[in-house]
Order: structure tokens, then sequence, then C-alpha cells
């Protein structure tokens, strides 16, 4: 299951993580956003262990969101060692989602 991201635990999970991170900037009210979601949770059990699989409200969550100048949902950003080293915006495959990771696992 994916973990959900705040402004309070974003260091701890994503900054100090030691695998590569996706996180899901997301809200309720985007239809995109729910179109990915289920792609999302097959990820975050496919690369268990591999890769962190993190979600951000931004509704409930502004700074995090602010401070990586998200403009528009749903984004999925992939950190590895506390980088944004890739990015998404949209409803995407789950293919391009897979390339992006298996990109940072090599």
């Amino acid at each position: 299951m994916a973990i959900e991201l705040t402004d309070a635990n974003w260091e701890n999970e994503v900054i100090n993580s030691d695998v590569p991170v996706l996180v899901d900037f997301w809200a309720v009210w985007c239809g995109p956003c729910r179109m990915i979601a289920p792609i999302v949770e097959e990820l975050s059990s496919e690369y268990d262990g591999k890769v962190k699989i993190g979600k951000m409200n931004v509704d409930e969550n502004r700074n995090t969101p602010m401070q990586y100048g998200i403009r528009s949902i749903p984004t999925l950003l992939v950190f590895k060692n506390g980088e944004v080293v890739d990015k998404l915006i949209g409803a995407v495959p789950k293919s391009t989602i897979t390339g992006k990771l298996e990109a940072q696992l090599a």
C-alpha cells in the first residue's frame, strides 16, 4: 500500500529514503488522479522493498507541493538520494511509470 505523505513526514520518508521514491501528488476532486490511483497501488506492491511509493494530497499539504512547483495534478515525481530525478504530469500509462522506476534501479 502506498504511504500517505504529509508536510510533516516528507523529510523522513522521501528526502532521507535509502531507496528511490515515487510521489503521487493528487486531490480527491481530480478525475485523472482517480484514474491512476489503482496503478499507483499496484506499483507499491510490485516494487515493495525496491522503491517507496507515496501519495500526497495537495489540498491537505500545501508546503511541499509549493516547494516543488506542483501546478497540475496528478504529478508524479521520482526521487533518488533526496533529489528529483524524474517527473510525469497527467494520467500516464503504467508502462511509462515503470520505465521511469526501472531507470532508477538500473
